[in-house]
């Protein structure tokens, strides 16, 4: 048992620490904000999406659909384009105003978080039109052919302007934290316009931003211009460094790297899917788009909660219904009938905090096999199309087997392989969640304390 315990201390002091200071950064809080700010939208979104493919999955409503939905496919699917086809917009702005409000409240200086949203959105849109430079001068690119579609500098796409959706995700946070921080340095140098108390707050609002909006055109031009001049933009230079965190992220080997962390994180205490998930949010909702047109990405959505953490962080749905039910510990059953309509919800936390899960040596080995054995299960899956990659964004506490079938477009063999993870997990969690029910059942009848 010192071993596990000198285990504790470790990830306490290597990753904790660590990953709680990353957690604490104001950047990390806003991107987080953004992300959770998106989800009811790209929600809302997915739902027509499926609805628009759900014959394919399930030919026999082929007929019924071409004279009933079809006919209004592109009125209904205009919520899609505004959602998912303008995701990177849906980043900029919310992070401008979170960032700004972060800034507001902890250094105590006059920023408006309406300004910094709205000053976010004004650097994005500059940097979004293409151009080139050539001849001692700029000019927008206008190229029509049967592979692209870019008017007077604006690249369209089946969804609209194709920057604002989730390929321009980064270069939208990249921006947004840029337009915040020449605002804040305009306020706290005093580069701002004041009008009298008298003037009514949204006319002294708009003058406050006049010079802090001059100063992010002049950067963000200048930055676009040096771009343009060396033959390239600044989607292109930051797709370089992203495109490889979101490659990395998407394999197999990132997926166990990313689930260790999660989890280790929450053995200790801490809530790992939050803290990780800030970072992880934009690549599954890009990710989710790029499935949208056609590729076939295992990390997309919510493959989290679809294939791997059903009932919760650590996949503990099985875990659930063996204590509430075949377990012999009267405490154990207690908790388990307790944590059971929650845990269906993918709602977890009277287990992780109740049963124990955090610091308990007795369960730390399955909470960390359990999920990396079923991210492995639901990603070879669909690499290998046994199952059809997520295309819908579904609500995280969808109960397993019913958010992989509408996230999939409703693949049956989805819920399926769902299901069978949800019973490999459980299968691991066996051996072990025995042990410690025998020892509370000792402790029950007089003996010392486990823990």
């Amino acid at each position: 048992m010192s071993e596990q315990n000198r285990a504790f201390t470790f990830l306490e002091k290597y990753l904790m620490g660590p990953m709680g200071k990353v957690a604490s950064y104001r950047f990390v809080r806003a991107v987080m904000a953004a992300g959770m700010a998106s989800i009811p939208f790209t929600i809302v979104g997915s739902m027509f999406l499926v609805l628009n493919v759900l014959p394919q999955t399930l030919t026999f409503l082929q007929g019924f659909f071409d004279n009933t939905f079809f006919r209004i496919s592109d009125l209904y699917m205009l919520a899609n384009k505004a959602t998912m086809g303008i995701l990177a917009l849906y980043f900029n702005l919310v992070i401008g105003y979170e960032y700004t409000k972060i800034y507001a409240e902890e250094e105590g200086i006059n920023v408006n978080p309406l300004n910094g949203s709205l000053l976010s959105m004004f650097a994005f849109f500059m940097t979004i039109p293409q151009l080139v430079s050539g001849g001692g001068k700029f000019s927008l690119v206008h190229k029509i052919d049967d592979a692209t579609n870019i008017i007077f500098g604006w690249e369209m796409g089946d969804s609209g302007v194709s920057r604002l959706g989730s390929s321009g995700i980064f270069t939208a946070i990249i921006v947004s934290v840029i337009a915040v921080q020449l605002y804040r340095m305009c306020v706290k140098r005093n580069w701002i316009i004041k009008m009298p108390e008298a003037v009514p707050e949204g006319v002294s609002r708009s003058f406050t931003a006049l010079i802090p909006a001059f100063l992010v055109a002049f950067v963000i031009l200048i930055i676009n211009g040096i771009f343009v001049a060396l033959g390239t933009d600044i989607f292109k230079v930051v797709a370089v460094p992203f495109s490889f965190v979101t490659n990395i992220a998407s394999s197999w080997l990132g997926l166990m790297v990313i689930y260790f962390l999660i989890h280790a994180l929450w053995i200790v205490g801490i809530h790992g899917a939050n803290i990780i998930g800030a970072f992880l949010t934009p690549i599954t909702l890009a990710n989710l788009e790029a499935n949208i047109n056609g590729a076939n990405i295992p990390f997309a959505g919510e493959f989290q909660n679809s294939f791997v953490i059903m009932g919760g962080s650590g996949s503990t749905l099985g875990l659930c219904l063996f204590i509430a039910f075949l377990a012999k510990s009267q405490q154990l059953r207690i908790l388990g009938k307790a944590s059971l309509a929650p845990g269906i919800f993918n709602i977890n936390e009277p287990i992780l905090f109740g049963l124990p899960i955090v610091y308990n040596p007795y369960l730390a080995i399955p909470f960390f096999l359990a999920p990396m054995a079923t991210a492995t299960i639901g990603y070879f899956a669909i690499k290998l199309h046994i199952v059809a990659p997520l295309i819908a964004q579904v609500p995280w506490p969808t109960p397993i087997g019913i958010g992989a079938f509408i996230g999939t477009g409703g693949d049956i063999m989805a819920v399926v392989v769902s299901l069978i993870c949800g019973v490999v997990a459980f299968l691991i969690y066996l051996p072990f969640i025995r042990i410690y029910d025998k020892k509370l059942v000792e402790q029950e009848k007089g003996g010392e304390s486990i823990l």
